[in-house]
C-alpha cells in the first residue's frame, strides 16, 4: 500500500511538471518580448534588429546604407591607418580631458583606445588628429598647443605637444616642442612637420620622439637660384628631406632641384609646390613662353617626392585671381590614383584630366576616389570642405572615362574610403556630428 501511494505521488508530480513546462514554453516568448497584445487589443510591432548604421543618408549607389557602422558626438578630425585599416577619432573624458579611440574600418567594432590626457589647448576646442606613415610603420598623432597642460614634464612656456600613437598597438609617446605663434603641423611626409607658414619649421620623428630643430639660415637653397631667397618657404617633408619653396623655384635640401625636373613643355624656372600627399607631389608649372597656350593655360604635374621625377601631368586654365589656397592632394588607398581639386590623375597609366569647362567655367571639384578610380564631387561648390557638407551639385565619374554624371541633390559625398568602406560625416539637429561608414557593394 505504502509503494503504491508514493508511485502515485509520483507520477502526480511528474504531470503537475510538465504542466508547469508547457506553460513557461507557451507564455515564456511572449514575456521576453512583451507578450502577444498590448492594453486595448492592440498587437506589439515585432522588435526591429539590426547591425548598420542607424542613420541613412541619401549617399552614392556604390554604398550600402544597410551595412556599416555609426559614431556618435565624434571629433571634427579623424585619421586612417589603411595598412592597419583603423580608423581614429577623438572623445571627451568628463568635461576636461579627451581620449584616442580607434575602430575597425571594415567591421566597426572597437580596437584599443588611449588613456585620458589633458590637451594644452584646454577643453574647450577638440586637439588636432592626424596619421603619419614612416617606412610601412603607421602613427596616429593628437596635437595641441598653448601654455604647458596639467600632465606636462614642461613647467612654462608656450609648446606644441604632441602625443604619437603607434597604430599597431596603441603605444604612446609624448614630446613637447617649445613655440612662438600659431603653428602649422602636418603628417604628410615621414614625420611630423611644424611649422610657423614661413622658413621656420621642426620635425618630429614618429619613431624615436627626436625634434630637429631647423633655422631659415640652415635651409640651403640651390647655387644660383636667386628666388629661392625670396619669399622663402618650408612647404613640406620628403623622404629626403624638407621641401623649401622660393618666390618661383624650390628644392629639397641636399636633394634636387625643381629646375632639373619639370615636365616637358614647362618653364624650368617658374614652379610651385601646391600640396604634398604621402611620397606624392603636386605642383603648378608655368607653360614656357612661346609654348602653345602659354599665356591662358599652367601646366599641372605630380612628382615623385623622394625624386622629383614628374609622373603624370595634364593642362588647366589659369584662374582670373591666384586662390590663396590650393586644394589638397588626396589619394586612392592603394595610391593609383590623385585627385586635388577639380584635377584628377592615374599614376599607373601617367594622365591627368582637368575637369572644367573650355573657358575654365564650373569646375568639378573632387573630394574622395577609390581603387576603382570612381571619383566623387561637387560643381558649382566652394571647395572640397562645401562639397563634403552638401553644397553645390555632387557628381561621380569614372576617370577610365573622365565623364562627370549628376547625382541626386540630396546625395552625400564619402569623405574618405578605407578597407571597402565609404567614410561620411552627418550632423544631427543637436549639432551633434556622426561619422558613419557604409560598406561597399560588390
Amino acid at each position: 500500500m505504502g509503494q503504491r501511494v508514493v508511485r502515485m505521488a509520483l507520477v502526480a508530480g511528474i504531470a503537475v511538471l510538465a504542466l508547469i513546462l508547457l506553460l513557461a514554453t507557451c507564455g515564456g516568448e511572449g514575456g521576453k518580448d512583451g507578450g502577444d497584445d498590448e492594453p486595448g487589443g492592440k498587437p506589439k510591432k515585432p522588435v526591429k534588429r539590426s547591425t548598420g548604421p542607424a542613420t541613412q543618408l541619401t549617399v552614392p549607389g556604390a554604398y550600402d546604407t544597410a551595412r556599416g557602422w555609426e559614431i556618435s558626438d565624434a571629433s571634427p578630425d579623424h585619421a586612417l591607418a589603411r595598412e592597419t585599416g583603423l580608423i581614429a577619432y577623438l572623445e571627451r573624458v568628463k568635461d576636461d580631458r579627451f581620449r584616442l579611440r580607434t575602430l575597425s574600418a571594415r567591421s566597426g567594432r572597437p580596437d584599443w583606445s588611449g588613456e585620458p590626457f589633458f590637451p594644452l589647448a584646454g577643453p574647450e576646442n577638440f586637439p588636432r588628429l592626424l596619421s603619419v606613415t614612416k617606412d610601412s610603420r603607421q602613427f596616429f598623432v593628437v596635437w595641441s598647443y598653448g601654455k604647458t597642460g596639467r600632465d606636462s614634464p614642461t613647467p612654462t612656456g608656450t609648446f606644441v605637444s604632441v602625443d604619437i600613437y603607434d597604430a599597431a598597438d596603441g603605444s604612446r609617446q609624448r614630446v613637447e616642442v617649445p613655440w612662438t605663434g600659431a603653428p602649422t603641423v602636418s603628417g604628410a611626409g615621414p614625420g611630423v612637420l611644424i611649422g610657423d607658414g614661413g622658413a621656420r619649421s621642426a620635425v618630429v620623428d614618429p619613431d624615436s620622439g627626436e625634434v630637429s630643430l631647423v633655422a631659415p639660415k640652415d635651409l640651403r637653397p640651390p647655387k644660383g637660384c636667386v628666388t629661392c631667397r625670396q619669399l622663402t618657404e618650408v612647404h613640406g617633408l620628403t623622404a629626403k628631406g624638407l621641401l623649401v619653396g622660393g618666390a618661383r623655384e624650390f628644392w629639397v635640401r641636399d636633394g634636387w632641384f625643381s629646375r632639373n625636373v619639370a615636365p616637358p613643355g614647362a618653364d624650368r624656372a617658374y614652379g610651385v609646390p601646391v600640396s604634398l600627399a604621402s611620397d606624392r607631389l603636386l605642383v603648378r608649372w608655368h607653360k614656357a613662353k612661346g609654348g602653345k597656350r602659354a599665356a591662358t593655360h599652367d601646366i599641372w604635374a605630380v612628382h615623385d617626392a623622394a625624386s622629383g621625377k614628374p609622373l603624370a601631368t595634364t593642362e588647366c586654365r589659369k584662374p582670373v585671381i591666384a586662390p590663396g589656397e590650393y586644394p589638397q592632394a588626396v589619394l586612392s588607398p592603394a595610391q593609383r590614383y590623385l585627385i586635388a581639386g577639380n584635377l584628377a590623375f592615374d599614376l599607373e597609366e601617367r594622365t591627368g584630366r582637368c575637369f572644367e569647362e573650355a573657358d575654365g567655367t564650373r569646375p568639378l571639384t573632387l573630394t574622395t576616389v577609390t581603387d576603382e578610380g570612381l571619383a566623387y564631387g561637387a560643381m558649382n561648390s566652394r571647395g572640397p570642405a562645401d562639397a563634403l557638407a552638401g553644397g553645390g551639385v555632387p557628381h561621380e565619374v569614372d576617370l577610365a572615362t573622365g565623364v562627370p554624371e549628376p547625382l541626386s541633390l540630396n546625395t552625400r559625398l564619402p569623405g574618405a574610403e578605407a578597407s571597402g568602406v565609404g567614410v561620411f560625416r552627418w550632423t544631427d539637429t543637436r549639432d551633434r556630428l556622426h561619422l558613419i561608414g557604409y560598406v561597399r557593394r560588390s
